[in-house]
Parts: structure tokens; C-alpha cells; sequence
């Protein structure tokens, strides 16, 4: 699978110590795609429906191969109680997160490398070109349900380390602390928990979270918004009991009417969000046109994009909602009746710089006030996460730069995401004075939570190549300065 692997172009020939980090990278590169298809293979799914079997054999094959560096003092995978559950006298447990810790040594800065192990679930194996769980090598490109968020992640850690360690030794000044997370794709709920029971293990200067991606295939991107979320299950109820449509329609409203009335009501006619309460941040955005959105998006001939501004300010700076499902009668068994209850689950982004649960309340406010014809609305598994800009001020955003464009011989770009990484809030809480970097691996064709995810192999080792130069320039920097 790695017999004709991309090579990385780099910027900055003249420095003897990148261009023994980059030999170290290319050479260790065939061993790091090995062992991410292994880490592939394991179908590591954390939503409760899937074997949690999984979770634990992953999260031990993760620890394995940080054990192979040789160069932390404790690794080890643990469980902390999820939200809400850390009094109980049995509390429920979160998935398993492997831990690791070496400590800072002679002034120099601790930074925390953060990556998750859990994936999403693959969905219907025909609309793949390959098994999900079965990485498969098409040209430049891996192809499986984690391949790229986010356990190509993880060996960017690992093979950065790997390179590091090869060219500077295993005796190194810089603290490194390691956290990968077991349910990032199912609420993190017992992340803040994670977090504060092992606080002297993970405190750190500067933390790299690496779950997200590039501007493409030759420019890096250093995320610096992230929209913020709101889900919840919405129940829209009109009768007691179902009746006959024939006998009775025309005169009742049945509940699937009501909803898709009451529905329509949350966008304008040309798709933006109508919510009264929901902010925008204004953000300043690259060039972007429809084209290029059409060919990352799979947008159908004769479909036209909604909402208004510039592309990029709907998906970086905007709110947006969604039905992400329905349950309802499906076609197979649509009887001639009228519905008495139907339930959606309602998904939206929140713009950087609102809080998420204000941005719930105005939802649900715009939603009782529009409800039609008197239906009556439960809203029920109310789930919240904030969204977060980054202060590109700080050294450590100084240093990415650098070991960016020393990687890929280009400048990084500053992006937003339109998607949500709800947990660095609690990492801000937790560790207010850390500098936070959203880097990735991924590049605008990963699709990842899709059919057929892939990762760009010389996205990926150009991505890797720049944390080990990163690390690096951390390991011969002063605390703090």
C-alpha cells in the first residue's frame, strides 16, 4: 500500500535540522501508514448501538504504539464518569482514552497533542467503493471510515514523535503530554471529567488539536473559528390517536402538516436562518466560489447554494439549521391515516462569539411562537457545544506558521470551519492560560463522516512533517518566552 508514496516539498534547504526532520519523516513513512491501516481496520465506533469491544481494542492498539516510542514515563488508557454521573456510587463511564506524560524539562514549554481513536459509524456498506473497515489504497488517497478523522490524527502525533526522537534522540527537553479521546464522535461526555482528573497530567503550554484540515492538497490552514452547536429531538403532536385521512382530512391538521409548517418557518426564501436572536460574527473570509463549493460538495446540476454573503461567511460565520431525521411512518407501512405525532431532530451551527445555549432558547422561543394550528412541541436530549475562535497573537500560532511553511514550502492560511469541536471549550476552562491550535490532516475531498472518507497521502505526510518541525522549534524554545 505504500509503494509509491508522495513526496513532500519543502521550503527551507538550508537548515541541516529540517532537512534531517524531513528524511526522518519520509524514511518512517511506509511504517506510519502501516500501522494507521491497522488502526483502521478496527471498527471503533462509539455510539452505543455498535460493540464497545471496539472502543477497547482500539484504545489499547493506540497505546501500543505510544509505548513503542520509549519516550513518556506513564502511558496508559483510562475511563473517567461522563457528565452528570460522577457522584453516583456506580457511575457510568466514559469510552476509553489513552493518556500519556513526560515532563518539561530545563525551561522549555509542555505542549498537549490531542486526537480522537472513536469514528462515526460507516452507514450502508453499498454506498462505499470499498469496505469501510478494510483501508484500501487508490491512487494518492486511503480509503476508510477513520482514515482520515481521525486516527490519521493520532499517527501524526506518533509519526511527528517517531522523526523527532530519530534526529534530535529520545532525551528530550520538551514536555509532551498525550490525550486520545474514545468518544469524540459520540457528545465527549466525559471529557471535562477527563480533564480534571488528570489535570497534572495534561496541563500544558501550548495543545494541538488535530481534528480538522487544509486550505488543499498544497496549501496548510490553521483553523481559527469554529461554529458553535445545538441538537435536539423535537416532538410535534395534533391528535390523541390516528384517524382515517379520508373520514377526517380537511378538517384536522395531522402532525406531519403541522410540522412541515412549522418547520418552513426557520429559513427565509432564499435559505438563510429566519430565527429571531441568532448572531453572525462578521468574519473576514478568502475567495470562494460557487464552482469550487460545487465540486466539494456534490451539489446536483440546477440545485443553486442558499443563504447569502459570500460563501465562506454562511459556513465559517453564520448560523444554520438542519433535520438531521425524522421519525415518522415510512413509506412501506403509510396507511391511510393521519399521523398523531411525529418527531425531528433538529441540528444547528451557532456563529463564533454566541453562546450555544442562548442560541438553543432562541430556537426554541422562534418555535413555540410559530407553532401552527395550537400543536403542542416537547422538546427533548437538548445537547450544547460552544463555538471558539482562536487568539493568533501568541507564540505558539508563531511557531505553527513557521513549521507550516518550512513543511510545505507555502504559507498557512487562516480558515474557519463551519463544523463544531464543542470540547476545546471545556479545555479553555480548564487550562485558561494554554495557547490552542486546530490543525489537521484532511484536505476538502476527505468527506469525512461520509461514504468512501479518504486521506491525501501527501496532505497527510506534509501535515506530519509539520508538527515534528513544530515540536522541534518547542523542544529549543525557553518556557517562557
Amino acid at each position: 500500500m505504500t509503494d509509491s508514496l508522495p513526496t513532500v516539498a519543502g521550503a527551507d534547504a538550508a537548515n541541516p535540522q529540517v532537512e534531517a526532520i524531513r528524511a526522518a519523516v519520509a524514511a518512517g513513512f511506509p511504517s506510519t501508514i502501516a500501522d494507521l491501516t491497522d488502526l483502521v481496520k478496527i471498527p471503533s465506533v462509539s455510539w452505543p448501538a455498535f460493540d464497545p469491544a471496539n472502543l477497547q481494542a482500539s484504545a489499547e492498539a493506540v497505546a501500543e504504539l505510544v509505548r513503542g516510542l520509549d519516550i513518556f514515563d506513564l502511558v496508559d488508557v483510562r475511563r473517567a464518569p461522563v457528565a452528570g454521573a460522577e457522584n453516583d456510587e456506580d457511575p457510568q463511564l466514559g469510552s476509553p482514552a489513552v493518556i500519556a506524560h513526560r515532563a518539561a524539562r530545563n525551561g522549555r514549554p509542555t505542549v498537549l497533542l490531542y486526537a480522537h481513536h472513536d469514528v462515526q459509524p460507516p452507514g450502508r456498506d453499498e454506498d462505499w467503493d470499498s469496505a469501510p473497515f478494510e483501508p484500501t489504497l487508490r491512487g494518492d488517497r486511503l480509503y476508510g471510515r477513520g482514515a482520515a478523522d481521525d486516527k490519521a490524527g493520532i499517527m501524526a502525533h506518533v509519526g511527528a514523535i517517531r522523526a523527532l526522537t530519530e534526529v534530535l534522540g529520545k532525551d528530550l527537553d520538551l514536555g509532551i503530554a498525550l490525550f486520545i479521546e474514545g468518544e469524540e464522535e459520540y457528545l465527549s461526555q466525559s471529557f471535562g471529567n477527563f480533564l480534571h482528573a488528570h489535570r497534572d497530567l495534561l496541563e500544558a503550554d501550548a495543545i494541538i488539536v488535530a481534528d480538522s484540515g487544509n486550505w488543499d492538497l498544497e496549501t496548510p490552514a490553521i483553523t481559527v473559528a469554529l461554529r458553535g452547536a445545538v441538537a435536539f429531538n423535537l416532538r410535534i403532536d395534533t391528535l390523541a390517536h390516528a384517524s382515517h385521512s379520508g373520514m377526517f382530512g380537511g378538517a384536522v391538521p395531522d402532525a406531519m402538516f403541522a410540522a412541515i409548517r412549522l418547520l418552513d418557518t426557520l429559513w427565509a426564501a432564499d435559505g438563510s436562518v429566519a430565527v429571531e436572536g441568532l448572531t453572525s460574527a462578521g468574519l473576514e473570509t478568502p475567495e470562494y466560489d460557487e464552482a469550487q463549493l460545487r465540486a466539494e460538495t456534490g451539489l446536483l446540476d440546477g440545485v443553486v447554494p442558499v443563504g447569502n454573503d459570500t460563501i465562506l461567511s454562511r459556513i465559517w460565520s453564520q448560523p444554520s439549521i438542519t433535520i438531521t431525521g425524522i421519525d415518522a411512518p415510512d413509506i412501506a407501512n403509510a396507511s391511510n391515516t393521519l399521523v398523531p405525532g411525529v418527531r425531528v431532530r433538529v441540528s444547528a451551527r451557532v456563529a463564533p462569539g454566541q453562546d450555544a445555549r442562548e442560541a438553543y432558547e432562541a430556537i426554541r422561543t422562534h418555535l413555540e411562537r410559530n407553532a401552527p394550528f395550537g400543536a403542542r412541541l416537547t422538546f427533548e436530549d437538548v445537547d450544547t457545544g460552544q463555538p471558539f475562535l482562536v487568539d493568533t497573537s501568541g507564540w505558539a500560532v508563531a511557531e505553527t506558521r513557521g513549521a507550516m511553511e518550512d513543511a510545505w514550502g507555502k504559507a498557512p492560511v487562516e480558515i474557519g470551519v463551519g463544523g463544531s469541536i464543542p470540547f476545546i471549550a471545556e479545555l479553555v476552562d480548564e487550562f485558561p492560560s494554554a495557547q490552542i491550535l486546530v490543525t489537521g490532516v484532511e484536505d476538502p475531498d476527505s468527506r469525512a463522516h461520509s461514504p468512501n472518507e479518504s486521506l491525501h497521502l501527501g496532505v497527510f505526510q506534509r501535515a506530519l512533517l509539520a508538527e515534528a518541525l513544530f515540536l522541534a522549534r518547542l523542544d529549543a524554545r525557553d518556557g517562557d518566552s
